[in-house]
């Protein structure tokens, strides 16, 4: 009973081999004894297949919800339903502007889960507010020469600037908490504001001169992304906070 005791424990196998060993010559024509050894490396074994790498709780859900409504954004444009396209940036606006708000009204949380957090919105970022917009972009004309170099642009210009907001924040948040009070260039997130209002001017115009403001769009949107001006950023708790009060 007493060598049982030893070895049954996952952590006292890998700490008391050589009695493991032992106990193993003297029970050997004992099935009792192996199958009590099976039984403990089955359990370990599938506890390291079930365990996941990544973040799972609600500090993370509307960026993942974000990154959701880009793909089927992208679907959507390749299908040709663009107002369906453009309700899924809209809503890829919407997520981001409250997952900030959200992560960090969890308190506990530790370094690791905040730079995965910070990584995370980045890289969904690419998809939502670069990758998305600019195939939609090339759904509804914007194609050529002239308009490839439009396209490219623009996804590079919102790459650079989310590599560069990542730096900032992290080097932020190693000396203060909370948000940041303005942004440095024109946030990505802002694309899904600019271009349903754009896109409002498309039963306006003729198709070539629609695709002509989009290239325009681009490019000029693209630049505000990598010039370095300040723009103030909106504290949506501050703002529920006030009407709140005001009522």
């Amino acid at each position: 009973v007493l060598s049982i005791i030893l070895i049954t424990s996952v952590k006292e196998l890998d700490r008391k081999t050589y009695a493991l060993h032992l106990y193993c010559k003297s029970m050997e024509n004992s099935r009792e004894g192996g199958w009590i050894i099976c039984i403990v490396l089955f359990r370990e074994k599938r506890e390291k297949r079930m365990k996941l790498i990544g973040v799972y709780d609600y500090t993370v859900i509307l960026t993942y919800l974000s990154m959701v409504s880009a793909v089927i954004g992208i679907v959507q444009a390749s299908k040709g339903c663009f107002g369906g396209a453009i309700l899924c940036i809209l809503a890829c606006g919407i997520c981001d502007a409250f997952d900030g708000m959200v992560a960090r009204s969890k308190k506990n949380r530790t370094e690791d889960e905040k730079s995965f957090g910070i990584q995370l919105d980045s890289l969904c970022d690419v998809v939502s507010f670069g990758v998305a917009p600019a195939f939609l972009c090339y759904c509804m004309g914007v194609d050529g020469v002239l308009g490839l170099v439009c396209i490219c642009l623009y996804s590079l210009c919102a790459l650079i600037r989310l590599a560069f907001f990542n730096v900032l924040e992290t080097k932020r948040q190693q000396v203060e908490a909370g948000c940041n009070k303005f942004y440095r260039g024109l946030p990505v997130t802002s694309i899904s504001i600019i271009f349903p209002l754009v896109y409002l001017l498309r039963g306006v115009f003729t198709d070539a001169v629609f695709a002509g403001i989009l290239h325009g769009m681009l490019i000029v949107v693209a630049f505000l992304f990598v010039l370095d001006f300040k723009v103030p950023k909106i504290d949506i708790r501050k703002c529920f906070k006030q009407k709140v009060h005001q009522k």
